[in-house]
């Protein structure tokens, strides 16, 4: 299976940079107002929201922050209005991407992608064009000493699809109904978890040379830096 790229590493490190500038605050923020507005403020009966809550915990979100998106979210405060929108299309040398965004303004929002993709000889495509090459999967990333084989041991019993490893940096894909299960269920010993979300995994990936690679994850990092943007999954190996 695919979906351990360049561009996954580079965008892991760049969530912890990001999250050192405050800048990962508000892309968050947004994912916690629209996930208590569509599944509820309770995160022991929202999954979703428990998981965003971890996520703002490890980068050291205060809880007033928490508690004030969850009720914007409930309608208890007022706020603005975020609808999620996902756009496909191909990035320069004909990489597939898909973009995950959260915005107020939709067309804005799309003319600035637009934008983005044409500057850069991409194109986005209608509803469809690239998901097909896509899988929605639990992953888990963090790093280990520990071996591929070793981590599958140690999960066996768990709805593990697999595991990628490049140094120390790990990735591990299982079904996304059992995201907190097998996380619950790795030892820390053996991993030390930074994140555990759902994603969009490519299921086959486009080889590029060095330099059309460098290029493509500019693209990358310039589409995930627009405000309206939450995440970006790509084919880029």
């Amino acid at each position: 299976m695919a979906g351990h790229n360049k561009w996954s590493q580079i965008k892991h490190k760049k969530a912890k940079e990001d999250s050192k500038r405050g800048k990962a605050f508000t892309k968050l923020i947004k994912e916690i107002i629209v996930s208590a507005k569509e599944g509820g403020g309770d995160p022991s009966g929202n999954a979703h929201l428990r998981q965003l809550i971890e996520k703002a915990k490890h980068i050291n979100m205060p809880q007033e922050n928490i508690t004030r998106a969850i009720k914007r979210g409930t309608g208890e405060l007022a706020g603005v209005h975020y609808e999620p929108y996902i756009y496909e299309g191909y990035g320069p040398n004909g990489i597939a991407v898909m973009v995950e965004t959260l915005s107020d303004n939709k067309n804005r929002t799309v003319a600035d992608l637009r934008q983005l993709f044409s500057k850069n000889n991409g194109n986005l495509g209608e509803s469809g064009s690239v998901s097909w090459m896509f899988k929605k999967m639990g992953v888990i990333r963090g790093t280990s000493n520990s071996t591929e084989d070793a981590l599958l041991e140690s999960l066996i019993e768990y709805d593990v699809e697999d595991i990628k490893k490049d140094g120390t940096f790990v990735s591990i894909f299982c079904d996304p109904k059992s995201l907190d299960q097998v996380k619950k269920a790795i030892n820390p010993a053996d991993m030390n978890i930074e994140s555990a979300e759902l994603e969009w995994v490519a299921q086959q990936q486009t080889e590029l040379s060095d330099e059309q690679s460098d290029k493509a994850v500019q693209f990358l990092s310039a589409i995930e830096d627009h405000d309206d943007v939450q995440n970006v999954y790509t084919t880029l190996a």
